[in-house]
């Protein structure tokens, strides 16, 4: 298998924000998705860095004292975040698609202008693996 598209789940089927949403409407989609962490995308599609509940929490204590009200005052790209995924293109190597997502439950696609089409999940990595080195299983 030399092509990431295989493992792909396309944009419209992925949960993301927008990086001029509020931490209370990031907060609210993360619940929704429930996931950890989610892409950031700017209005012209763009990935913008990846935003985790953890980033959530230290920025309702920081920018927000804890008082959910503020929440709506602050939007997410104010917030720091611990770390971004690095996306890859489609043309990406298998090797370089199955060490980035060893780090990160997911790994963000992009195309040669730099707009989000999906993601690659590390979960759809695993199950591919073991169906094909573990058929008996």
């Amino acid at each position: 298998m030399n092509n990431i598209l295989f493992f792909l789940t396309p944009k419209a089927m992925c949960a993301f924000l927008y990086h001029d949403f509020t931490l209370r409407q990031a907060l609210e989609k993360m619940e929704a998705s429930k996931f950890q962490s989610l892409p950031i995308l700017n209005r012209q599609g763009e990935y913008r860095g990846t935003l985790t509940e953890g980033d959530l929490l230290w920025a309702l204590k920081n920018l927000c004292y804890f008082d959910l009200r503020q929440a709506e005052a602050h939007r997410i790209m104010e917030i720091d975040h611990r770390r971004d995924h690095i996306p890859v293109r489609v043309t990406t190597t298998m090797h370089e698609l199955v060490e980035r997502a060893s780090g990160q439950n997911f790994v963000p696609v992009v195309d040669d202008k730099d707009t989000f089409i999906g993601i690659v999940t590390r979960s759809s990595i695993i199950k591919y693996c073991q169906q094909h080195l573990f058929p008996d299983d």
